[in-house]
């Protein structure tokens, strides 16, 4: 085992040094787990889109942090001026995001044990095993699942003075994360940064979307990253990618190299 490699009790629990700082992950999650161990660095083609968009000083505010690869991101971008507000429900995942900001020494994050939604009330978390195999980054909240029950937040509650960027990966609730943030996004106009991958939730996700104002374009940055940080050749995850979409208000003249999504029965072109 290298050297850099620090295992914890439990079995679910690993520190190396990766691309954005010492991080710890889990190493039995399929795809931020694994990328962190094998390549150093997770989604580094989704992280450099976003150091393109946050800018030093900037507030944003992170729906589905998980353990903070990208939260990370985030934070670099935004400096010591900026300030980061990072949401996640998932116990475990939730103290590894506590961790990572503080083994990058990061003062500008706010991280909050909670889910981001439409209204305050609760949800059920699932439960996953750590130590056993599992994309831990995907899991779906809510439905008749046993869980803990962790409480909904609205983005509107923090009552930010200003917003530069919502990103939201929560697993088809993404719409509902924007009716929480409605008065936010009105006064502020964000970008929006949002998970776009379930076809069935896609039509009433871009019908939101469109109906506050915004353009939208679909950004879908694969997992592999031929310079990453180990220099790995072998890709893991051929094919395989997120499906998000940037959007930007209408007032906003703004030009994007990506497909632009006129309609809500929108999906990409291969």
């Amino acid at each position: 085992m290298s050297a850099d490699i620090v295992d914890l009790p439990g079995g679910f629990g690993r520190i190396r040094e990766c691309r954005h700082g010492r991080m710890i992950f889990n190493p039995h999650d399929v795809y931020v787990g694994r990328s962190l161990d094998v390549y150093g660095e997770y989604s580094e083609a989704e992280a450099a889109f976003l150091r393109f968009i946050v800018r030093p000083g900037d507030t944003v505010v992170e729906a589905g942090a998980n353990i903070g690869a990208l939260t990370v991101v985030l934070a670099q971008a935004a400096g010591p001026t900026g300030w980061v507000v990072a949401y996640e429900p998932q116990r475990i995942a939730f103290q590894m995001l506590c961790t990572n900001i503080m083994l990058g020494g990061f003062a500008n994050v706010e991280a909050r044990p909670t889910a981001a939604g439409a209204e305050p009330g609760s949800i059920t978390v699932p439960q996953l095993d750590p130590t056993k195999p599992n994309n831990f980054g995907g899991l779906e909240l809510g439905g008749a699942h046993p869980g803990l029950t962790v409480a909904v937040e609205t983005i509107d509650a923090l009552e930010l003075p200003r917003c530069r960027l919502i990103k939201a990966d929560v697993e088809g609730m993404e719409s509902a994360v924007l009716a929480g943030a409605a008065q936010t996004i009105a006064r502020h106009r964000p970008f929006l940064y949002l998970e776009n991958d379930r076809r069935d939730h896609s039509p009433a996700l871009i019908r939101h979307v469109l109906s506050l104002g915004y353009r939208a374009w679909w950004h879908l940055p694969v997992y592999y990253n031929p310079q990453n940080f180990r220099a790995v050749a072998e890709n893991l995850f051929p094919g395989e990618g997120a499906f998000n979409i940037l959007c930007a208000p209408r007032e906003i003249n703004i030009s994007v190299s990506a497909q632009e999504i006129q309609a809500e029965d929108s999906w990409p072109v291969p």
